[in-house]
């Protein structure tokens, strides 16, 4: 399964000949620098662009494209080199400037089978001409890649300068000047056809979104079909156009021999083969009925772009996160520059001692306090009526969301099916900032997981928060019960299993929900030897898969290796655990999530501070939750404090025995 990355986000790559295929709006050039361990290009030897397209396990595009294949061969690139990094960039004097008036390009890491390994669509581009959009680097002796996303508006110059090249500058002269002389022999793209010869294709799965048609050479939409070949775009190095199908005569044959009928003279020439199928585009999203004069657009669930619902949902549901972020910053920069003018005024009125006496010196300060008021109500405007439209938004795209994103009381739970496919991503929790009132918005985590997860059952910096640790440890383990279940519920039968250590069996009441409804792979693990045991064959296996993974070997496991995703709970860390078991854990922490291993960990970092700085890694590499609500997630674009609310079952409710119960009596045929 494609692994969609987002920015940040990596995954581990099992072959070493790859390709890398790039989808835009519009012509861009291609490249990739290689960089030693410091990330740093050594010289313009080690940049491939179109002036200097081949280095040893590289091979980039000649000319600029709306399609790109770059291929790599990972075991020939030298030794010294760690990373490849993956380029962008505008054409200078051909088109748009910056990349946030074109499509958002996507690109692919692909087998030589063309089977998709991973992907990323970049957005969020503005005013940069030129990005890097991924990185394969090396880590413990494998391959990985990583979506970057990382931009420049100072375009190719800025790129390479900081990569540590040199001669950035003259080298992105020269990459521009051989793309100018590229495209000045290029083929001018043919007008556009008449709706009855208009072929236009939308691109494929993996492009912006349907409703952005395939462009052409030159960035004319839907007039000419992509080419078939990475390196088949018109231009001077070879202008080559397909033609299958074509028969020269009066008529064309398709494989059965059927005839069909010649197209008409001095008509445009079908080049497509009459036999061949493609892939049906999407249904189009829906679209919001019509607005009142003056008033905004009525929200539509599902109305962002995307190839499925469910993706439409999940980039509604980031939309609306970047929305409320960008719209909370705008407020709490002119609430700033308000509070700045209004006491640069007030100083300037009382620098001059004749103002502090008499009525002068206030008929200032209250001025001043006026145009504050207005500029912060001004503000505060701004905010509510873009709160007003994502609340509008909200209530119509949480009704709509499919389980695997919906809160525990929404009713679509009450028809769960166990699913035949693995979602996107899955709901953690909810975000809402403190201007934004009762709105939240769904914390969304891409599937399946790239980090662990860490319910910090400790004390929180938040005056209204819990003080009782044991109601904190038992808030803790409900979490981690219901983001379980959750995990449970949305992985297809059999494909996810879950294992617990309690050493001390303190979690058996929060656990009860997952050992009556027998989906544990067993019975939790309590005392020493049960940890031992536990940590010791998840590690065992992690080792198994990555040797196989490296050795590309898949068919060496042991016959007996379970393949599923597993999910480990530790309940009150580290009690229970001794030095070895400690250096396990962090072992899983580490490698597990690239071989399909994750945690789910319940600590107090506090109780762990005898450990020192041993555990600081492990911490890191968790994504920290809270079972209260409390402000330590930051997004970023803006860096706002964001407040975590956990996911939790209402009370009272029997979804999540339902839920599990419908779990179990799926996976018993695959228990046999």
């Amino acid at each position: 399964m494609t692994a969609e990355l987002v920015r940040g986000q990596n995954h581990p790559l099992s072959q070493v000949r790859l390709e890398v295929r790039v989808s835009a709006g519009r012509p861009v050039v291609a490249g990739a620098t290689l960089s030693d361990e410091q990330g740093r290009v050594r010289g313009v030897e080690w940049v491939a662009h179109p002036g200097a397209p081949t280095l040893p396990g590289l091979e980039v595009s000649k000319q600029a494209a709306a399609d790109h294949r770059l291929a790599f061969d990972l075991d020939a690139l030298p030794g010294t080199v760690h990373r490849v990094s993956v380029l962008l960039a505008l054409p200078t004097g051909a088109g748009p400037a910056r990349f946030g008036a074109v499509a958002a390009p996507f690109v692919a890491v692909t087998g030589l089978d063309g089977s998709e390994v991973a992907s990323y669509t970049l957005t969020g581009l503005d005013s940069e001409s030129a990005v890097v959009a991924l990185e394969l680097y090396r880590r413990q002796g494998a391959w990985k890649v990583r979506a970057v996303g990382q931009g420049y508006a100072g375009g190719l110059a800025d790129l390479l300068a900081d990569q540590g090249l040199p001669e950035a500058r003259r080298l992105a002269d020269s990459i521009n000047e051989a793309v100018a002389q590229g495209l000045a022999r290029s083929v001018s793209a043919p007008p556009p056809r008449t709706p009855e010869g208009d072929r236009s294709r939308q691109a494929a799965a993996s492009a912006p979104g349907p409703d952005q048609p395939h462009p052409g050479p030159q960035g004319a939409p839907g007039t000419v079909p992509p080419p078939s070949s990475p390196y088949d775009t018109p231009g001077g190095q070879g202008a080559t156009v397909p033609r299958q199908g074509y028969q020269g005569g009066g008529a064309q044959t398709d494989p059965s021999g059927v005839a069909q009928p010649a197209p008409p003279a001095g008509g445009p020439i079908d080049y497509s083969h009459p036999g061949r199928q493609t892939s049906a585009p999407p249904p189009p999203p829906p679209t919001a009925p019509p607005a009142s004069p003056g008033q905004p657009a009525r929200p539509v669930a599902g109305d962002a772009t995307g190839w499925s619902m469910e993706e439409r949902l999940y980039n509604q549901v980031w939309g609306m996160f970047e929305d409320l972020a960008r719209a909370t910053a705008a407020y709490r920069s002119a609430v700033d520059f308000a509070d700045s003018r209004m006491e640069q005024e007030l100083d300037r009125a009382l620098s001059d001692p004749r103002s502090r006496i008499g009525g002068q010196g206030d008929t200032a300060r209250e001025a001043a306090q006026a145009k504050h008021a207005d500029l912060v109500d001004q503000a505060r405007a701004a905010l509510d009526r873009d709160l007003a439209q994502l609340t509008a938004e909200s209530e119509v795209v949480e009704p709509a969301l499919p389980a695997a994103y919906a809160r525990w009381d929404n009713p679509v739970w009450h028809g769960y099916r166990v699913p035949m496919e693995i979602p996107m991503a899955v709901r953690l929790g909810d975000l809402r900032l403190p201007e934004s009132g009762e709105l939240s918005i769904p914390l969304l985590v891409r599937l399946p997981l790239e980090r662990g997860l860490w319910i910090d059952s400790g004390r929180t910096t938040r005056e209204d928060s819990l003080a009782d640790p044991d109601e904190l440890r038992r808030l803790a383990m409900d979490t981690v019960v219901a983001n379980a279940a959750r995990l449970l519920a949305v992985y297809p039968a059999g494909e996810f299993t879950v294992h617990v250590i309690d050493p001390a069996g303190s979690a058996a009441s929060s656990l009860a929900p997952l050992v009556r409804s027998g989906v544990l792979a067993g019975p939790p693990a309590a005392g020493a030897t049960g940890v031992a045991d536990v940590l010791t064959r998840l590690t065992q296996r992690v080792d198994l898969v990555q040797m196989a993974v490296r050795g590309r070997a898949a068919d060496a496991l042991p016959p007996g290796l379970d393949t599923a995703e597993q999910l480990l709970i530790v309940n009150d860390f580290p009690h229970g655990f001794d030095d070895r078991a400690v250096t396990q854990l962090r072992y899983l922490a580490d490698e597990g999530p690239a071989v399909g291993v994750h945690l789910m960990v319940v600590a107090d970092r506090e109780d762990a501070a005898g450990f020192g700085p041993l555990l600081d890694p492990m911490w890191r590499a968790l994504l920290r939750l809270t079972p209260v609500p409390d402000d330590h997630l930051a997004d970023p674009w803006v860096g706002h404090a964001w407040t975590y609310e956990p996911a939790l079952v209402p009370r009272g409710s029997e979804v999540l025995q339902q839920v599990l119960s419908r779990v179990a009596a799926a996976r018993r045929p695959w228990d046999r």
